[in-house]
């Protein structure tokens, strides 16, 4: 039996992870077993979603399958950006100059910030009176 070919990267981005397995095919996207445009309603997640096979220009020679977990939409379509970048990594190392450069490689540290005890949220305090 052949072995099957596949690379893997992890994304991530706020609270959300993607597993992202890229095998050799004809460009078939699946989230969590949906497919792209069912997945990620808006253009703007797709394109996020795509960014990195287009900058690498390998778009159409690989199936991405992604498992998608946490976070809101937004965040699941950077962290698949991310985890397709990682992944293709494995594929062809000499592709971090070109990644790297787009910042496709670069994690968002950005996320939400705790509430601190004894105010009213992260930032927001609580009315202050002298008297």
């Amino acid at each position: 039996m052949a072995d099957l070919v596949q690379y893997y990267g992890t994304g991530r981005r706020k609270s959300a992870i993607a597993r992202v397995f890229l095998r050799p095919g004809t460009g078939e996207f699946k989230v969590n077993g949906k497919a792209l445009d069912v997945y990620f309603v808006t253009e703007q997640q797709r394109a996020s979603a795509k960014r990195t096979m287009q900058t690498a220009q390998l778009e159409g020679q690989f199936d991405v399958l992604t498992t998608v977990r946490g976070g809101g939409v937004a965040a699941q379509a950077d962290a698949v950006k991310m985890g397709i970048a990682r992944a293709l990594l494995e594929v062809n190392p000499e592709l971090r100059k070109t990644l790297k450069a787009d910042g496709l490689l670069t994690r968002d540290a950005r996320a939400k910030e705790r509430k601190k005890y004894g105010q009213k949220g992260a930032r927001k305090r609580f009315q202050f009176s002298k008297r």
